[in-house]
This record gives structure tokens, sequence and C-alpha cells, in this order.
């Protein structure tokens, strides 16, 4: 790995380290909400994580499509259309509000899709009351992603920190005044995790709300005046970034099946799953602000038509991704009992059974880290460079017999926690594989979601921008 220059190893870090606290934080906060609970009781800590994954099914589509907006952001900025860059925004702005509105139809079906779950009654009233609260969270999180889509795309992925940071601190004082009613306020459980949810993502789109429409913004990149509904630019948006929020809602439609049929199996089998992939997010959530760096890189160097420099961030990124990997991978092999530790109950009824199985499944964990972070990064680039179709047709056809079917078959049983897991651990692997292949074989190189236009650097300096998915090399001769 090339550590200087452009595409380097110093440049993917200084653009990603902002991004892995980023989602360093949000792990924080999800990994802060399910300790809390699981000082409560191990029923809270299963019900929070099933109802999670329920609510994130539907979410990360809008999430996903609208977060898409980063690689036009990059494209644009690395083609040197500013002005087109606040209306792109908008674009995704005004489909997190409309998408997030219709989320709050979800609360009068809420009861039933926990139902259609199967897990025990006592289960099902919890997370159908953190479900409810969820619901109020997907205008905020949706809203939160399209501005830090903005930033991350211009490469302010610090200000993206920040937003992450103040969303941190709101949640997790609120989850714990809530939950465990202190300091005057009311005792609400589970739903204090939720409420303290929706308030941080509040106060999150908010801030990046002012962020965006700051006097050096509204002049350079038009955040204001392109405040109006472009079907052009939104028809463009949707069909990029539709295929990049299926292929996310589908893998996590598929890894919330495999989740309840665990829990089919038993509330300490549901438990100790959820604790594993509890303990795992902060080894995969900072990869993915590696990958999420690698997306901008690639967006802003194919922008620049500089598809060599776009592969060698790519690159840079990889090596980057599996250092980090390995050294967590580590811990889950040396200490397992250590980390599962952090979530001991006050009132231990399960734990005996619960500690050691989440302990035996940490092995799992670290065993399909590394394939994990590879499939990762090799998806980010592709879709920063807008291959969003084949990537998403690549999760769809894996996802479902490697990852679904087995855990669903063992599940009728009511027993084959491992096999489950093993199906889990091969999604990574095959995908990892084929995302390899498809990067290598170089078609990448050629694509683009932005429009074609003329523009010129000074007098009779004209350089040429490539089109949507342009099957030529862009044009890199100036003068």
């Amino acid at each position: 790995m090339a550590w200087r220059g452009p595409g380097g190893g110093r440049e993917v870090l200084r653009l990603a380290w902002p991004l892995i606290l980023s989602n360093s934080f949000w792990t924080l906060q999800i990994t802060l909400d399910r300790v809390f609970l699981g000082w409560r009781s191990s029923n809270d800590t299963a019900a929070c994580m099933a109802a999670a994954m329920l609510f994130w099914v539907p979410t990360t589509l809008l999430q996903y499509t609208v977060s898409y907006v980063t690689t036009f952001v990059a494209q644009f900025h690395g083609a040197r259309q500013p002005e087109r860059v606040g209306p792109v925004v908008w674009q995704a702005i005004i489909l997190a509000v409309a998408g997030g509105l219709g989320f709050l139809l979800l609360l009068p079906l809420s009861e039933s899709i926990i139902r259609w779950a199967g897990h025990d009654a006592q289960l099902r009233e919890l997370e159908t009351v953190y479900l409810r609260c969820l619901c109020f969270a997907a205008l905020p999180y949706a809203l939160t992603a399209a501005l830090s889509g903005f930033f991350s795309g211009l490469g302010r992925t610090r200000v993206v920190m920040g937003l992450n940071a103040v969303g941190l601190l709101v949640n997790g004082v609120l989850g714990y005044l809530l939950i465990f009613g202190e300091g005057g306020f009311p005792e609400l459980g589970i739903a204090g995790a939720g409420w303290a949810t929706v308030c941080g993502g509040y106060v999150s789109s908010g801030l990046g709300l002012i962020l965006l429409l700051r006097p050096e913004n509204r002049m350079t990149y038009h955040t204001l005046r392109g405040l109006r509904l472009d079907l052009g630019l939104m028809g463009r948006l949707l069909r990029y970034g539709l295929p990049n929020g299926f292929m996310v809602m589908m893998e996590t439609l598929g890894f919330t099946l495999v989740l309840t049929f665990i829990g089919r199996m038993g509330t300490v089998e549901l438990a100790a799953s959820t604790i594993a992939f509890t303990i795992n997010i902060p080894a995969y959530l900072p990869t993915m602000g590696l990958a999420q760096a690698v997306g901008v890189a690639v967006g802003q160097r194919l922008g620049e038509g500089r598809p060599d420099l776009a592969e060698r961030a790519v690159w840079s990124g990889l090596w980057l991704a599996l250092a980090f990997v390995a050294v967590v991978s580590s811990a889950y092999v040396l200490a397992p009992g250590l980390l599962v530790g952090l979530f001991a109950e006050r009132e231990p009824l399960l734990w005996g059974q619960v500690a050691p199985l989440a302990a035996t499944l940490l092995h799992f964990v670290a065993a399909y880290a590394f394939f994990d972070a590879v499939a990762l990064v090799f998806s980010f680039a592709l879709r920063g460079a807008g291959d969003t179709v084949f990537v998403s047709i690549v999760s769809v056809l894996l996802s479902w017999p490697v990852m679904v079917l087995p855990a669903w078959l063992v599940s009728q049983r009511g027993e084959g926690l491992f096999v489950a897991w093993a199906g889990l651990s091969a999604f990574p692997v095959a995908t990892a594989l084929v995302l390899f292949v498809r990067f290598q074989q170089g078609k990448w190189r050629k694509l683009r979601v932005i429009e074609t236009v003329a523009k010129t650097e000074g007098p009779g300096t004209p350089y040429a921008v490539p089109g949507p998915c342009s099957a030529v090399e862009p044009a890199e001769a100036r003068g």
C-alpha cells in the first residue's frame, strides 16, 4: 500500500477517520442502549435487537437510497460543477421527508408485524413498544443521511463526525435517564431507549440543516437556490439510489429473518446472538467508515477523470480495513469472556446460559470479519462509480440461499444455532469473492452518475465530463 500521494493511504485515512469515529459514535449509541437494557434483563436486550432489525428493514431502503446522494456530490465536486451540488442534495432531502412521514403509517401495524416474528408473549410486548417509538425516528435519520451525503461527498467528513457526536450525546444521556428514571425523569424502560433515539436524531438533523444553509454553502453550492423539486435530478437519484437502498434492505431483511428464526429456537439463543452481534459492531462500522471513504474517493476521482487514482484509493482502503479487523478479531478470540461480561445483567436469571454461548459465537465473528471487510470496501468502490444494480443483484442472489435458508431449515426443529451462524459466516465470504472479481474486470472505470456537460477551467481550456454510465473514458487532455 502506497502511503503518500493521491489515492494513497494517508489520503484515504484523512477522509476515513472522521467517518470511522462517526460510525463508532453510532456504534456506541447502539451499544449503550443495549448495555443499559441488559442491566434490566436479557428480555429487554433481546427485544431491543429484534424490534430494531424489523424497523431497519424498510428504513434501510429509504436511508440508503437517500444517502446515495454522496456519490452525486462527490462526482459533481470532482468534475468542478459546484452549482449542481445544492439541487441534488435537496432532492435527497425531499425524498427523506416524504419517506420519513410515510413511516408513521406503520404505527397501527406494529403489533401485527411483531406477532409475525413468533416470539413469546413477553418479548412481543416489549418489541411492540420499541418498534412504535422507532417509527418516529425514520424521518430525522433519513434527513441526517441526506445532509451527511452533502458533507461526505465534498470530503468534509469531520462535519459528519460532529453531527453523529451530538446525536450520541443526546441519545446516551436521555437513554440513561429515561430507561432507569433517573434525574426526576419517568422510568420508561425500553420505551425510554426508543424516545432517546428519536430525540438524538432530530437534534443531529436540525444541526445539519443549519450548517447546510451557511452563507458560504449557499453561495458556492446553491444550497438555498436549489430548494425545489427537479424531476430530472430526482429521477437520476432514484435510478442509482434505489438499487443501493434495495441491496441494503434485502441484506437487512435476510439478517432480520435469521435473527427471527434464531429467536424461535429460544430466548437464550436470541440473547446470546444479540450480544455477539452487538460486540461486533465496533469492528463492522469503523470498517464501513473506511469503505465509505473509499466510495467518496472513487466518486471524486472519477469525476476528475482519473480512474487510476480511484483504483489506488480502493487498494489503500482495503489494506487499512484488513489491518483494523485483524486487531479487533484477535480480541474476539483471546478475550471473548471479558467482552461478553459487559452485558451482565443486574438480576442474572439466564445469564449463566447466555454468557458462554455468546463467547462461543464470537469465534464465528472472528472468522468472517476479514471477508466482511473485503466485501464492504469493494461494494462501496463499485457503488461510488455507479455500479449499484450489479451489487444489488449479487446481494439478493447470495443472501437468501446462503444465509437465510439454512437458518429457516434448522429453526423448524427449534435447534441448530451453529448451523444458522455458519450460513451467516458464509455470506460475506461469497460476497467478497464475487465483488472482487467484478472490480478486477474494470467496467466500473467507465461509469458515471452525473450528466455530460462542457466546462472550462479558463480561457480556451475546455474539458469533458462523462455522462451517466458513459462507455468511453473521460477526456483528460486539456487545451
